[in-house]
């Protein structure tokens, strides 16, 4: 039934982006707009919306709340889209409304591509739990993206803004602001983080707490503390911290062992806050790239910002993705993590987070939360 459902969702004419609200919007009335029945928090920005998302969640479920949490894209399976209080969607629960979104679009003549489907399925599927908060990444944008079809919410959350996706969302920052700030709603609080109030010594006090690593995820975790702040000033600092503990968000700075990094990076700004990372974190360790993006990411950046002159890089090519070997590109052809030299150099797998699946098995990358012991990384208590 799941795979049946997978192929219902991947057919053609699905598999593509074509941005809007007016399909999703007259599905959902279909089905009795289950979206307005649920409590939202939506994020939205270039990079840091799935960790600031996937930080609240696990906060408000360690804090008692039925939580729905809602990211994308997936790395294995399209059931790491939906979670309620970190449990992912059965198969079996994902099947079901897949068939019967599908059913209500094609007896209507709404041609749905898979993240309508995708956004209807986890309405829907939010909806008939009765959660009492839904945590929403948007998927591409924010205006005119498919989870911005809810009427109201009770935050919206700007993360940072740089350049992505600019064949769709506007070659300069000021458009592509626009377009993520369309989520915010009349009413509607909002926190951005190019305006974060949230204190150093209070971000101090719980990133030593926070499981996910990265310099990066100062700026996350004050968005974070801010959102709690505002929407559930009765939750505890305890308990965030405990919450802040259980954060288990793959291949964000992801230290796998002491030899592997994983990082989806997938655009300037994040090879950017991935170099600033490691820079942090591991100054003095030679460092070997395996690396891979898509047709349309800015390549040449992503290059200049990552690679030091001495760094080993290897390319990896998958569906969709760029070519490599061009005139005065170096590097060499990827085959397989065994297949890399055994040595103490820190091999960073980094790049667009659809090539995971074919270099990593699941059971290393989504196995846990990331590995804390003693001596494996310090923690980023202060900006570099």
């Amino acid at each position: 039934m799941y795979n049946k459902a997978l192929e219902l969702l991947t057919s053609a004419g699905r598999f593509h982006i074509s941005l809007g609200l007016e399909r999703i919007s007259a599905v959902l009335e279909l089905l009795g707009n289950p979206q307005d029945k649920l409590k939202c928090i939506h994020a939205a920005g270039t990079n840091g919306k799935g960790s600031v998302c996937a930080m609240l969640a696990s906060v408000l479920s360690e804090a008692g709340l039925k939580t729905g949490l809602y990211t994308s894209p997936h790395i294995y399976d399209y059931t790491e889209r939906i979670k309620i209080n970190g449990r992912e969607i059965s198969q079996e629960d994902f099947a079901g409304p897949v068939f019967e979104v599908c059913a209500v679009a094609d007896k209507n003549n709404i041609a749905l591509t898979e993240f309508e489907i995708l956004t209807a399925v986890m309405f829907k599927y939010f909806a008939d739990n009765k959660i009492d908060a839904a945590v929403l990444e948007t998927g591409l944008g924010g205006r005119l993206d498919a989870v911005n079809v809810i009427k109201s919410n009770l935050c919206a959350v700007i993360t940072h803004i740089d350049y992505d996706h600019t064949e769709r969302l506007g070659g300069t920052l000021e458009e592509i602001t626009f377009e993520k700030e369309g989520i915010i709603k009349p009413g509607c609080p909002v926190i951005r983080a190019s305006e974060t109030r949230c204190s150093e010594s209070r971000m101090s006090e719980f990133s030593e707490f926070l499981s996910l690593k990265g310099c990066y995820q100062r700026e996350n975790l004050s968005l974070v503390l801010e959102t709690l702040e505002l929407l559930y000033p009765e939750i505890s600092d305890e308990t965030i911290k405990a919450g802040l503990r259980k954060v288990n968000h793959p291949a964000r700075f992801q230290i796998v062992n002491e030899n592997l990094i994983v990082d989806a990076c997938h655009n300037p700004d994040g090879a950017r806050a991935l170099r600033e990372s490691l820079d942090f974190y591991f100054p003095d360790r030679a460092r070997r790239f395996v690396f891979g993006c898509m047709q349309n990411k800015d390549y040449e950046k992503m290059a200049e910002v990552l690679f030091r002159v001495h760094d080993d890089v290897y390319f990896y090519e998958f569906k969709n993705s760029r070519k490599f070997g061009g005139r005065g590109q170096r590097g060499k052809k990827f085959q397989s993590l065994a297949g890399l030299p055994k040595d103490e150099t820190l091999t960073v797998v980094c790049g667009s987070i659809y090539m995971l699946s074919g270099i990593i098995p699941k059971e290393v990358l989504l196995g846990g939360i990331v590995n804390r012991k003693e001596g494996t990384a310090k923690d980023c208590h202060s900006p570099p």
